[in-house]
């Protein structure tokens, strides 16, 4: 996707991405920082980290890496008050830290249903829960506030062996419409982005050969999305005046059909 937005229209903001080590988190951050935002990214990975820090930089944009297993509360509790200290408060959090682990339900493979759980369920609320203060307090100071999370199209559609993975975007996705409930009248944008295929590591995760060759198969086939996509399109959501909120997009290459 080529660039759509032009100048600063994110100017004087302060952005959160979890899941900023790679693939869609790290160019979403870096996006968000050439349209002008104050970007501090999350994830485990320091090193990854600290190369996304230096492209933001070279770019003449402001960013701070903050190492942090997200599944860990205080740990990202202890982050907030970083950025809070640093920048005052976050007023765009793309909450996209998760992973991929696909196998049969009769393989009980029950590490990685947990993994999962803890990852996508846990260390989104854990972000949630650490920086809705920041997006309440940046709404009533009459400042956009965007809370994005990262779902995927396997939130809605039924595949075999995808089963507590797609079960953890379906939770994503209707909180997600819950939490509109309460924070859209205190002027709080909630939205989701629900992904088809990508071309990021995330399928590096996958072992099961069935759904391995599914996703190679889309790859070597079709002109799958790259992260600059995903990145294009939640500054999109977040450059968009104050009173529109793009709720929920589903974002897919144009030849994938499933």
């Amino acid at each position: 996707m080529s660039a759509l937005l032009t100048g600063t229209p994110l100017a004087h903001r302060v952005a959160v991405v979890s899941g900023a080590s790679s693939g869609m988190g790290a160019a979403t951050a870096e996006r968000l920082a050439q349209l002008g935002a104050t970007v501090v990214v999350l994830a485990r990975r320091k090193e990854r980290l600290d190369g996304v820090v230096k492209n933001i930089e070279a770019g003449g944009g402001t960013a701070l890496a903050i190492a942090v297993d997200v599944t860990n509360r205080e740990a990202v509790q202890a982050a907030a008050a970083r950025v809070a200290d640093r920048f005052g408060k976050a007023d765009l959090v793309f909450n996209n830290a998760g992973v991929q682990l696909i196998s049969g339900i009769e393989e009980l493979k029950v590490d990685d249903w947990q993994r999962q759980i803890d990852l996508n369920i846990t260390g989104l609320m854990n972000v949630i829960a650490a920086f809705l203060p920041h997006l309440t307090g940046a709404a009533d100071e009459g400042r956009p506030s965007d809370l994005i999370n990262t779902s995927s199209i396997a939130a809605t559609r039924i595949l075999e062996k995808f089963s507590v993975y797609s079960g953890t975007k379906a939770y994503i996705s209707h909180l997600t419409r819950l939490l509109r409930v309460e924070l859209g009248r205190k002027m709080v944008r909630v939205a989701t982005i629900e992904p088809g295929m990508v071309d990021t590591e995330l399928p590096d995760h996958v072992t099961d050969p069935d759904a391995s060759k599914l996703m190679a198969d889309l790859i070597h086939d079709i002109d799958v999305l790259q992260g600059a996509d995903v990145a294009e399109t939640v500054a999109f959501m977040a450059a968009v005046p104050r009173h529109v909120n793009l709720t929920e997009i589903t974002i897919l290459p144009t030849a994938q059909t499933v």
